[in-house]
């Protein structure tokens, strides 16, 4: 029987289990997580597929995995349903493919209401039915400040009503924003040039630590995936490297029950895309997220159409209050103010 290891999410911190004669347990809307060795030959984050299907006797979930680095390749679920569910893994690489699993998914542990969705139209819940009232606030590029300043938000966080913050994955230039990062979304060479072909998973380690730190907080992250506001090449990636991240990002970050998708900040003020581009970005999203996250894009001076199927909720900047009832019946669907003055 081929080996296979665990990693138990209950939350934070990370658990190494070995699945020798244990079947593993995890809570309702929790993470299961696969781990595996391969080949590190090559570009494995380019040459190798990898993906599961995950069975329940209510359903049956296809989840991509991705390549997490130095041989080791990992596949992150979410369950939504207690009981057992099994799993076999797809791979074109043969130590890889056909490995098969079980594991018992738990009811909730105290404080996991499950992801935010939209319900009767204009409103959110947690998928518990416990109602979700949004407070937000925004701190962008906080998860590339380093651990002092990035702890000092956390706490500040912890004393706040604020139950979902705005923040980018790549590093921001702007005001306040002139530090370079601790560590780069792709991996750099000694002249600061980004090979779009792999990824830096040191960067995507220490986000999700601070995800797992915002879900113990009860904070929804509304993961920014596209900025204006660069000078590291991250605005001018061509289609298909924005094709290779949005889908990298995805099978890495959309288990987390905490995590919401905005496709730009300001996306009217990123000159090299075209609104073709932004309706090609949203099927990315939509297609490869296989947990349906909460889905929506922020303007600058140009409101995005709502309407579109692909849109979950309306994300505005504006200080329009009297026209939040317009918007609602407009676009059917809940209508948030993100950026007025930075809250919302």
């Amino acid at each position: 029987m081929k080996s296979v290891k665990f990693i138990g999410f209950l939350l934070i911190p990370l658990l190494f289990f070995s699945c020798s004669g244990i079947q593993k347990k995890v809570e309702k809307w929790g993470i299961h997580e696969i781990q595996l060795i391969g080949t590190n030959k090559g570009n494995p984050y380019k040459d190798v597929t990898l993906s599961a299907v995950f069975t329940h006797p209510e359903k049956e979930i296809n989840v991509t995995g991705f390549y997490d680095g130095n041989g080791i390749y990992k596949i992150r679920f979410m369950p939504d349903e207690t009981g057992q569910w099994t799993y076999k893994t797809q791979s074109n690489l043969s130590e890889l493919n056909g490995i098969t699993g079980r594991f018992t998914c738990t009811d909730p542990l105290p404080g996991n209401h499950g992801p935010v969705k939209v319900v009767n139209t204009w409103h959110f819940e947690y998928s518990d039915g416990t109602p979700y009232y949004q407070i937000g606030t925004t701190c962008y590029a906080w998860a590339h400040q380093g651990d002092s300043l990035e702890e000092l938000t956390l706490k500040t966080l912890s004393e706040s009503p604020f139950n979902k913050l705005r923040m980018c994955i790549f590093p921001k230039d702007y005001v306040y924003n002139k530090n370079e990062p601790e560590y780069y979304v792709f991996e750099r060479d000694q002249e600061g040039n980004n090979d779009f072909n792999r990824f830096t998973p040191e960067y995507f380690h220490h986000l999700e630590k601070r995800l797992h730190q915002l879900a113990d907080l009860g904070i929804e992250a509304d993961l920014i995936l596209f900025h204006p506001y660069d000078r590291w090449g991250y605005a001018q990636m061509p289609d298909s490297v924005d094709e290779f991240y949005l889908k990298y990002v995805i099978s890495r970050l959309s288990s987390f029950r905490n995590v919401w998708w905005s496709a730009a900040n300001e996306f009217d003020f990123m000159a090299d895309k075209t609104m073709d581009d932004w309706h090609r970005i949203f099927e990315i999203i939509y297609t490869s997220d296989p947990y349906g996250r909460l889905r929506s894009v922020h303007n600058g001076a140009v409101i995005y159409n709502h309407e579109y199927p692909w849109i979950t909720h309306a994300s505005i900047q504006s200080t329009r209050f009297d026209n939040a009832l317009a918007w609602r019946e407009q676009y059917k669907k809940p209508v948030i103010f993100d950026e007025c003055r930075y809250e919302g």
